[in-house]
């Protein structure tokens, strides 16, 4: 019986590509690439002939039959386009369905963009919570990081480039003017890590095009911090006042008072949510 690896590939310089890896992949009797014509160009750079099968988000479910039977007459290697394989990327179901039937799974690691990211971020690494990508709405962005402003975890998040100011302006509105780490082309010619408040990252980023993959390191709630109180925790407060009949212009001013937002903001929220 064979060994489902999966293996970590380059995120950009191919320098970080481990002999392991290198290995691996030329002993593989399949390799599953979530792109073939990006995994392709990487396995000439290495001189790896071994046969290639497609194995991405859309086609992942019908394409585990064939994986488990490759798995039967040999090793098979999963990769992913740039990466750990299965951390935001296609994998976990292959995973589960060879550890059911009976397969080794075993990881090659290398690279990984969220790790490397928080490794150099300057922010707490001992414990973090990591989300993948943001929802592309902002509405939907709000309630996920609503959802986490009160935890203490170092927090880390994917982004695109034609989103990242907006997110960084619903971070701030939501999470309030924490520090950030915005690590952009980890390991690639342009790379760039910039490090200082939410407020100045959106100014620096607004200035500017930006380009290339984003990876967001967001400092966790400081435990001692009362400070402003989250979009979450104020409309919680929000519908117990508004049970208690009192008016919008009385709820707006206690609570501008007792949560840090102003009375605009306050009355907005209420507006929305009667």
């Amino acid at each position: 019986m064979g060994i489902l690896y999966l293996v970590a590939t380059p995120i950009g310089n191919l320098e970080d590509m481990s002999p392991r890896a290198v290995r691996i992949l030329c002993e593989a009797t399949l390799i599953a690439a979530e792109d073939t014509r990006h995994t392709g160009t990487l396995l000439k750079h290495f001189e790896i002939k071994a046969p290639l099968t497609s194995y991405f988000e859309h086609n992942k479910i019908h394409k585990l039959d064939r994986i488990l039977d490759a798995l039967a007459n040999g090793d098979v290697a999963l990769v992913s386009d740039a990466g750990t394989p299965a951390i935001n990327d296609p994998g976990y179901e292959l995973v589960q369905a060879a550890l059911m039937a009976g397969y080794d799974v075993r990881p090659v690691p290398g690279p990984s963009a969220p790790i490397s990211a928080l490794a150099v971020s300057g922010l707490p690494t001992d414990s973090f919570l990591y989300l993948g990508y943001l929802p592309h709405k902002s509405s939907e962005r709000r309630k996920t990081m609503g959802q986490i402003a009160s935890l203490t975890y170092t927090l880390i998040f994917l982004e695109s480039p034609h989103r990242i100011v907006d997110s960084l302006q619903d971070i701030l509105f939501v999470l309030g003017d924490r520090r950030i780490c915005v690590a952009r082309e980890m390991t690639k010619l342009y790379e760039e890590f910039w490090r200082g408040p939410v407020s100045d990252a959106i100014r620096y980023f607004n200035s500017k095009e930006p380009r290339g993959e984003f990876t967001l390191v967001i400092e966790g709630k400081n435990a001692d911090d009362q400070g402003r109180w989250t979009e979450e925790e104020l409309l919680e407060a929000i519908k117990k006042e508004l049970n208690a009949e009192k008016s919008v212009k009385e709820i707006s001013s206690e609570l501008a008072e007792l949560s840090g937002w102003n009375k605009k903001e306050v009355y907005s929220l209420i507006n929305q949510n009667k």
